[in-house]
């Protein structure tokens, strides 16, 4: 097992690893000048040069690049210095030769551009709300796609798996992004009278007396619009495999017992069949994580991807470069410790 996990722990940094050179590339080859952006358009010369030089344009792109992994490890080697502390906020290991010390600190991923506050303040600040939604998508989607699959299985050749298999396959077919447009066009904007609910709105509403108050309401719609595929996908995996658990000797063996349709499928045929399940909740919820954006940015809900998409908007390249970086990681953490669960449940796993 330690030798699994150590090979999986190599996969997972070089994969990192690859996402943070990639992006770091990717944007110091675009025509944009990040001295300019970060003073402002009306600047002089010589207050742009400066913020140049402090954020190192001046050097070469190689001492760049290798100055921003320093920046992004955990272990790295910084300046003793009031003022290096202060922007770091590390804890010194050990002093080095030419007033270095080598540091332990939290990945440091620059500042703002356009609210000259730190990157991993803001993205501190949207993490809870898009966590918040990517579960309540995902909790959604997986209650309701198994009682859809079940279902389904259950009445299989009628009118209701016929539907449910219609409906699985257009939920599967839409994008995230037109189903939010679609859902908050008709619930938030043509039924709001009925349905109470807003087009765009966050976890948070604030009054102008400048109290604010939890809109749990809000939350409806985006989940609903980014739990549409996953739910979709998970009802055809549930029917396919019920369907094929039904089939099996040991079910017709607990008819034998004596056993009800109801208590043979509970008992024995579902928790049999949930493990293709267990696999798709696993890969859908990184990727709910992972991949909220337009549905944040389209209701307004504030979290890591409306952020990002903000700050495209506004060429914040730092915020873009840390909000797909977390992201990543996100991703790869999540995968990591799915394929751990898998190599506790299969020992077979393992080998590979």
């Amino acid at each position: 097992m330690i030798r699994f996990l150590g090979k999986r722990l190599r996969y997972s940094l070089l994969v990192l690893w690859g996402v943070v050179t990639f992006v770091f590339f990717l944007f110091n080859v675009l025509p944009a000048d990040p001295a300019r952006l970060t003073m402002g358009q009306r600047s002089d010369l010589a207050s742009v040069e400066n913020a140049r030089k402090a954020l190192n344009l001046d050097k070469p792109l190689v001492t760049r690049y290798l100055l921003y992994l320093n920046d992004l490890l955990p272990l790295s080697i910084n300046a003793r210095s009031d003022a290096a502390r202060q922007q770091y906020n590390y804890v010194r290991l050990l002093p080095l030769p030419a007033n270095k010390a080598l540091v332990l600190k939290w990945p440091y991923l620059g500042r703002s551009y356009s609210s000259k506050k730190e990157v991993n303040t803001i993205l501190a600040e949207g993490i809870p709300g898009t966590a918040l939604l990517a579960l309540t998508a995902m909790t959604f989607a997986t209650i309701a796609g198994i009682l859809l699959g079940v279902l389904a299985a259950l009445k299989k050749g009628t009118w209701m798996d016929t539907s449910a298999i219609v409906a699985s396959v257009a939920g599967i077919s839409m994008p995230s992004f037109f189903a939010g447009l679609l859902i908050a066009f008709v619930f938030g904007y043509l039924l709001h009278s009925y349905t109470g609910l807003n087009m765009t709105g966050s976890l948070w509403e604030y009054d102008p007396m400048g109290g604010r108050h939890l809109a749990l309401r809000n939350l409806i719609l985006p989940a609903f619009a980014l739990g549409i595929r996953p739910l979709a996908i998970i009802a055809q995996l549930t029917r396919s495999a019920v369907l094929d658990t039904l089939s099996q000797d040991y079910i017709r063996t607990a008819y034998a017992k004596g056993l009800s349709p109801t208590q043979a499928l509970f008992r024995h045929a579902l928790p049999n069949a949930l493990n293709p399940v267990i696999t798709a909740v696993s890969a859908w919820l990184a990727e709910l994580l992972a991949g909220s954006f337009f549905v944040e940015y389209i209701f307004g809900w504030k979290g890591i991807g409306k952020i990002t998409v903000d700050a495209l908007d506004k060429f914040d390249f730092p915020l873009v470069m840390g909000s797909v970086l977390l992201t990543a990681f996100i991703f790869i953490i999540i995968n990591l410790f799915t394929d751990l669960f898998y190599a506790w449940v299969d020992p077979r796993v393992r080998l590979y």
